[in-house]
C-alpha cells in the first residue's frame, strides 16, 4: 500500500530543534521500517544550540548481519512511512527485494517540493565516521526516490592546508537511486570549510536544476533535479570495521542548529 502521492507534511519550516521535534512530526530513527523505531533509534537530545546527534560507544548497530558494512548512525528525518511487515513499500532499500520488518505510520514534518532548503551545522568527526545532510524523495513509488545531497564529509578526508587552516573533501549533488530520469553526479572537491565550525549548508532546488552553497556561495550548480516531494535527512555515521586512529573523536556528533525550507 504505496504512501499518498502527495504527503501532507508542510512545504515550509524554520525549525530551531530547541523543543522535542518529535512533537512537529520529525523522525529520530534512520529508516526505521528496515529494523524497528527502538532498534534504530538515534541518540540525540535538544540544547540551546540545538539538536546533538551522537554516537556513544554504547550505540547499537544498524540493521546487523543485514546492512553491509556494518555502520552506527544516529539521525532524523522529517518524514517517514512504510507498508506492512513482509512488504517491500518502504524508503531507501538498500538491497533488491528488501522487506519491511516494522511497519511506519505516516509522519511528515516537512516534504517540500522546489524551493530553499538550507542545514545550519557543525560536526565532530574522524577517521571511521561522516556526517550528510541530504533531501530524498518521500518513494511513494520507488522511482521518486532521487536525492539532493547538500553536504556529505566523511572525516578521513579532514586535513590541514600548509597554513594551518582546517580542509574537507565537501561532497554535494545528485544520486539518483531508483529515478530513471536523474543521472548520477556528485563531488567532493576539497575545500577550506571547518566543519567542525557552524556552517550553513544550503541547496535551491527547481524542475529541471539545483543550485549548492556553503555560508551563501554557491558551489556548483547542476541541470537536473527531482521533481517530486521530498523530505530532509541529517544523520551522522560511524563505521566500525574502518581504522579509527588516534586523535579520532570518543562520540562522533552532528549538531544541527537550525533548518529553514522557503517553497519555491
Amino acid at each position: 500500500m504505496p504512501a499518498p502521492a502527495q504527503p501532507p507534511g508542510p512545504t515550509a519550516v524554520d525549525e530551531d530543534f530547541t523543543t522535542p521535534p518529535q512533537e512537529r512530526g520529525w523522525t529520530l530513527a534512520y529508516l526505521p521500517a528496515w529494523s524497528s523505531r527502538s532498534a534504530a533509534a538515534a541518540t540525540a537530545r535538544t540544547a540551546p544550540d540545538g539538536l546533538h546527534l551522537t554516537l556513544p560507544a554504547d550505540h547499537p548497530v544498524w540493521c546487523p548481519g543485514d546492512h553491509e558494512p556494518p555502520l552506527r548512525v544516529s539521525a532524523a528525518q522529517s518524514g517517514s512511512w512504510s507498508g506492512p511487515v513482509g512488504s517491500t513499500h518502504g524508503q531507501q532499500p538498500f538491497r533488491t527485494g528488501q522487506t519491511v520488518r516494522e511497519e511506519q505510520p505516516a509522519r511528515w514534518a516537512c516534504t517540500p517540493r522546489y524551493g530553499r532548503v538550507e542545514v545550519t551545522c557543525r560536526a565532530t568527526i574522524g577517521p571511521g565516521s561522516m556526517f550528510s545532510a541530504w533531501l530524498v524523495g518521500v518513494e511513494d513509488v520507488p522511482e521518486r526516490s532521487g536525492e539532493l545531497c547538500l553536504v556529505e564529509v566523511f572525516g578521513d578526508t579532514l586535513a590541514t592546508d600548509a597554513a594551518g587552516t582546517p580542509t574537507a573533501a565537501l561532497g554535494s549533488g545528485v544520486h539518483p537511486f531508483r529515478d530513471p530520469a536523474l543521472r548520477e553526479d556528485f563531488t567532493a572537491p576539497r575545500t577550506g570549510v571547518d566543519v567542525a565550525a557552524w556552517h550553513t549548508y544550503a541547496v535551491e532546488w527547481w524542475p529541471d536544476r539545483a543550485t549548492f552553497a556553503v555560508d551563501g556561495v554557491v558551489t556548483r550548480e547542476v541541470a537536473q533535479a527531482p521533481t517530486y516531494p521530498m523530505q530532509l535527512m541529517l544523520g551522522v555515521f560511524d563505521f566500525p570495521e574502518r581504522p579509527h586512529g588516534p586523535g579520532a573523536p570518543a562520540v562522533p556528533e552532528l549538531v544541527v542548529g537550525r533548518v529553514r525550507v522557503t517553497p519555491g
